[in-house]
């Protein structure tokens, strides 16, 4: 199991943490090098993308402005990155290289493969390609692909993206280390959800009231504009007379979480309440 602290050395070449900019932890042979699309040529100029490795772009999707990526993998990555100025989508790039560069043509299709895999497991972005040409590598060769994934999901955070970041909090963690889950209660429906990093997170098998109230639309449009994008993407589903949500599914805020649960404009700080004492969350017992 891999230790879950870490040094990572962050250079910025221009002092600009948007800019350029190259990440590596303590004792790993790889690297990370990044850049917004609009320093492209910079990156292409890299002499660490003549080596082999995986790449990730990520942007928005033009049509229904979710987060949207692209993962690849290369022998020679300039050469494929200059392929990829044809996709508008991208804003963003990041590269890991070995800087040992004993990454094989099986490795980095193993990578890509197991990269794919866990970016459709979190959900949070809409894929290009969802599906990796994949590798059969020895037992060894596998265990040392995964370490090296495992600095990937550092990293990226690091770096400014949070493709492979698990939308509910603690994955991974033992169930004691866990906050119990704070529960919202409306007309019969029930929402369990947990503070994140970014705002709240509603649990997957939550519901919420089918019905807005009669003066949301005008008092709280965004409440509806909120519910209607749930719907659409298939976060929200009818069922039983509720909406039951099918996936995690993050917040901004408490109140936007519980807003969209009650069908109306809600103050989240009061209505998450701790299961067993059913007291109000305020900041204190949330944070």
């Amino acid at each position: 199991m891999e230790s879950t602290h870490a040094t990572i050395k962050l250079y910025l070449p221009r002092g600009d943490a948007k800019s350029l900019r190259m990440a590596e932890p303590m004792n790993w042979s790889g690297m990370a090098i990044a850049a917004p699309r609009t320093e492209l040529d910079d990156l292409l100029n890299r002499e660490e993308l003549e080596r082999s490795g995986v790449y990730i772009l990520t942007g928005t999707d033009p049509d229904s402005g979710s987060p949207r990526a692209y993962i690849g993998e290369a022998e020679t990555i300039r050469d494929r990155l200059k392929q990829h100025r044809s996709k508008d989508f991208w804003v963003s790039a990041v590269v890991f290289v070995s800087k040992d560069a004993n990454l094989t043509k099986a490795h980095i299709k193993f990578l890509e493969g197991r990269l794919i895999e866990e970016a459709l497991r979190v959900g949070r972005f809409k894929l290009e390609n969802s599906q990796g040409s994949g590798s059969k590598l020895p037992e060894s060769d596998r265990a040392d692909m995964n370490t090296f994934l495992f600095r990937i999901q550092q990293l990226l955070p690091v770096l400014g993206s949070e493709l492979l970041v698990p939308i509910a909090p603690g994955l991974g963690a033992s169930a004691a280390t866990l906050p119990a889950p704070l529960v919202c209660r409306i007309k019969g429906a029930r929402a369990l959800g947990q503070r994140t990093p970014d705002g709240f997170v509603v649990f997957r098998g939550s519901t919420a009231v089918l019905m807005e109230r009669p003066a949301t639309a005008k008092r709280q449009p965004y409440v509806i504009a909120l519910r209607s994008a749930l719907v659409a993407n298939g976060t929200l589903v009818e069922q039983g007379g509720f909406y039951v949500f099918t996936r995690d599914a993050e917040f901004s805020s408490p109140s936007a979480a519980a807003s969209v649960i009650h069908g109306g404009g809600a103050n989240g700080l009061t209505e998450w309440r701790t299961e067993a004492t059913g007291d109000a969350s305020g900041p204190s017992k949330q944070v």
